[in-house]
């Protein structure tokens, strides 16, 4: 499966995004881009991230112009430039998402104020990708039941003697 996450700086909600994703489920292809990405992955994003035991500091902001040829299984958007300002995909995309999130290099205030809108836009893009890979997660397993169930339905006398060999049948 491939994943593209797309923001607009590439530096903040599309790398943690990425970096959780990938932490979920590394068979999983992950890649993450922007529309006018910036020099470096924000540091902040590079700590909080650090904090939850996930290493986005080898990450690289990349345009989105990398990957308009390839075929994804989901683009996401995850923020509103982004997903306003999002280029048409010439390759195969099997779906397009929007999961939008503050961006916390944008807070004003105190270090400590900026810091906690770090934390808190990672945590909630924590849960929101938590949610999205056992939707997804789901839906493999529903396609391959599907897919067995199918294959079964074909040529039951066979496929009941080899459930039977691996012990799924009594």
């Amino acid at each position: 499966m491939r994943v593209l996450i797309l923001c607009t700086g590439n530096s903040c909600r599309s790398q943690m995004a990425h970096g959780f994703l990938q932490s979920f489920d590394q068979s999983i292809e992950v890649y993450s881009g922007g529309t006018q990405p910036v020099s470096q992955v924000n540091p902040i994003a590079v700590e909080v991230m650090k904090e939850v035991g996930i290493d986005i500091s080898h990450h690289t902001p990349t345009h989105v112009n990398t990957y308009l040829n390839q075929e994804w299984d989901y683009v996401i958007t995850v923020c509103g430039g982004a997903n306003e300002n999002c280029p048409a995909f010439l390759g195969k995309v099997g779906r397009r998402i929007h999961i939008g999130f503050d961006d916390p290099s944008h807070a004003e205030g105190t270090n400590e104020f900026i810091r906690s809108e770090f934390c808190r836009v990672r945590d909630e893009i924590k849960q929101a990708f938590s949610d999205f890979y056992t939707i997804i997660r789901n839906e493999s397993l529903n396609e391959w039941i599907f897919s067995m169930n199918y294959l079964y339905s074909l040529d039951r006398p066979f496929f009941s003697e080899q459930l039977e060999k691996v012990g799924k049948i009594s």
